[in-house]
């Protein structure tokens, strides 16, 4: 045997080992970054958050703030004025954008990848416009929101929201439930209720208008620590599930569903049990703020823009950023003409329009995959 082949095999084969350190220590690299941006993008919010309590009419100073928050579980003795604005007005107003924020987000980043669609959000489905129905319906039947029913808007829009989303899912899985067969029932179940609503908001009173349309631009207005724990708990019990689903999501998002069928995944089988979870989510948190539509379609580009197509990183990224627009743009419905404060439906529209427009000229189509 010549040294030549006595000494090939094993030249090859460290060759291939120096290789395989290499691929693991890019690997160790992506994920780092990954968790990099996610730490910097949470320790963002934190900061932003802790500013916007110090924001508003009533002028208060982090002093303040601190010593409110420390006299809930201390002796210490804070004025009741300033322990009433932190903790039953900024606070629960703050806490609740957080969760909302978080919720819409990563519902609208699951839509978007179960339908392989980048224009898909919970308005899109149909489900804000169903909520919408669902409270106006409670508000033209006597329980208005300034008449101590909130309770009934809150739970009639909650119901209408998941009918809607069982239609969307019938339709669609009359078809097997392909993404366009998705897309196409939500935009037709979307317009069937807009209707409906319109009627009932055509043949109502004067005040009971006004408060339909009040509910429809989204607010934080009525927020309370009841409904951020009940979208907590919603978050906690979904959120995990999502995040067992994101191989799967990476895999319809880059093949077709027969491919992926031969991968081992049951493209329809995902697409419904994802539909029907960031539904739950979706009709959990607009029922208790109102119609917020454009978190759902802006936060999960912007993160897609900074961490990638990676459900991994992108699920947890998302509910960062979709918190971070809301507060954002709650600070800034805030401070515009103090102390009037804007409906957060119609604030975030103006700052994720010209993000989202930036977006569209600025990437090329493969920023989408």
């Amino acid at each position: 045997m010549s040294d030549h082949q006595r000494f090939s095999y094993p030249i090859m084969s460290i060759k291939e080992e120096y290789a395989n350190l290499s691929l693991k220590e890019e690997y160790s690299g992506f994920i780092a970054r990954k968790t990099s941006f996610l730490l910097a993008g949470f320790i963002f919010l934190l900061i932003l958050v802790t500013f916007a309590v110090t924001v508003g009419a009533a002028e208060l100073g982090m002093k303040d703030v601190f010593f409110a928050i420390t006299a809930r579980f201390s002796s210490l003795n804070v004025s009741d004025f300033t322990y009433g604005v932190v903790w039953h007005l900024r606070l629960p107003r703050l806490f609740l954008g957080v969760v909302a924020g978080a919720g819409l987000a990563v519902s609208g980043c699951v839509m978007q990848g179960i339908t392989r669609n980048p224009l898909v959000s919970p308005f899109t489905i149909g489900i804000s416009s169903a909520a919408a129905f669902g409270a106006s319906l409670a508000i033209f039947l006597g329980s208005g929101l300034a008449s101590g029913g909130q309770l009934f808007v809150v739970a009639n829009a909650f119901v209408f929201a998941l009918v809607c989303a069982f239609s969307v899912f019938g339709l669609a899985n009359l078809r097997g439930s392909s993404p366009e067969t998705l897309v196409l029932a939500g935009i037709a179940i979307s317009y069937l209720f807009s209707a409906l609503a319109a009627v009932l908001q055509f043949f109502a009173s004067e005040e009971k208008l006004m408060a339909m349309v009040h509910w429809s631009f989204g607010s934080l207005t009525n927020s309370d620590w009841d409904s951020i724990a009940i979208i907590s708990c919603t978050m906690l019990f979904t959120f995990p599930v999502l995040m067992r689903y994101s191989w799967d999501l990476n895999t319809i998002m880059l093949v077709d569903d027969g491919t992926a069928k031969s991968l081992g995944i049951h493209a329809s089988r995902v697409r419904t049990t994802l539909l029907i979870i960031s539904s739950l989510i979706t009709a959990t948190i607009i029922s208790f703020t109102g119609i917020i539509g454009f978190v759902g379609l802006v936060a999960p580009h912007v993160t897609r823009f900074i961490l990638g197509g990676d459900h991994r990183f992108l699920l947890p990224g998302t509910c960062i950023a979709g918190s971070i627009l809301v507060i954002m743009a709650d600070i800034t419905g805030r401070c515009l003409i103090p102390p009037i404060v804007f409906p957060l439906g119609v604030v975030i529209s103006f700052v994720g329009v010209p993000m989202f427009v930036y977006l569209l000229i600025t990437e090329k189509e493969e920023f989408w995959k």
